[in-house]
């Protein structure tokens, strides 16, 4: 199954420091159409910073994304919502190996990997970004 990164792009700062910046909101994994209906869904509920005080909101559908376009008091902001698959992620956690035993061999008790220390459930948001940092209530930091 394909991964696809729903990617934002959205006007930040005001005047002359107004610039586009671009996030990463989540994955998904399955079909382009399946990426698609959660990129609508988060370009329609999505509430930027800028501007205060909104006067027309309009969101076009556009090839892989959607284009969000708010008119404000005195200027108009854009974010474009993108589906993209995901091909290469320096950062990715390592598949697992790819070396396997053949059916019926005893496993090497070297091999055997001691189960990780028992901790807490992590309290996510909705797209699996923790709520709380890892490192909150750590002793061990300066």
């Amino acid at each position: 199954m394909a991964i696809w990164g729903l990617v934002i792009e959205t006007t930040v700062g005001v005047g002359e420091r107004k610039h586009a910046e671009a996030y990463v909101l989540t994955h998904v994994e399955g079909t382009r159409e399946e990426a698609l209906v959660e990129l609508e869904r988060r370009a329609r509920s999505h509430t930027p910073e800028h501007p205060r005080s909104p006067k027309r909101r309009r969101l076009f559908r556009e090839g892989d994304g959607f284009l969000l376009v708010i008119d404000g008091a005195w200027q108009s902001f854009s974010t474009r919502f993108t589906a993209a698959e995901l091909l290469d992620d320096s950062a990715a956690p390592a598949p697992p190996s790819a070396q396997t035993a053949p059916p019926g061999a005893e496993p090497d008790p070297a091999d055997a990997v001691p189960p990780p220390p028992s901790t807490p459930p992590v309290e996510r948001y909705e797209d699996g970004v923790p709520m709380r940092p890892t490192w909150w209530g750590r002793t061990d930091l300066p």
